[in-house]
């Protein structure tokens, strides 16, 4: 389990829009923002770390949906806040049996995941 993941970002203010957005349904919310960073994650939890600075690439993120109903509002919210389409909400049984994914690219590039993995 990690404690926190630090990524660059070439516009905070967009990028904390989209993060904002996008990971509201999954119960994540701006824990900090001060200093040129913004912090993401629920209290006292794993967080995302957001900075000002030269991107070094895209990453993938995946964050962890309770239900399937969430990675579709992940997406659902992750759109018109600035992410682009990189994966409808659905089964993805290639990776494995139940799990139920959906996919964004964030205003970097960065692909951008929530993931269900509860049969239903």
């Amino acid at each position: 389990m990690f404690d926190h993941i630090m990524v660059k970002v070439k516009d905070l203010e967009a990028s904390k829009r989209f993060y904002t957005a996008a990971l509201a349904p999954l119960g994540f919310s701006v824990q900090y923002d001060a200093d040129g960073i913004v912090v993401f994650g629920p209290k006292d939890a794993p967080a995302l770390c957001l900075a000002k600075g030269e991107t070094t690439g895209p990453v993938h993120i995946a964050f962890t949906a309770k239900d399937r109903a969430s990675v579709q509002a992940f997406y659902a919210a992750a759109l018109p806040a600035g992410g682009k389409d990189n994966g409808k909400p659905g089964l993805r049984p290639q990776y494995a049996a139940n799990y139920y994914g959906g996919f964004v690219k964030d205003p970097d590039g960065n692909n951008i995941e929530a993931v269900c993995h509860k049969e239903e």
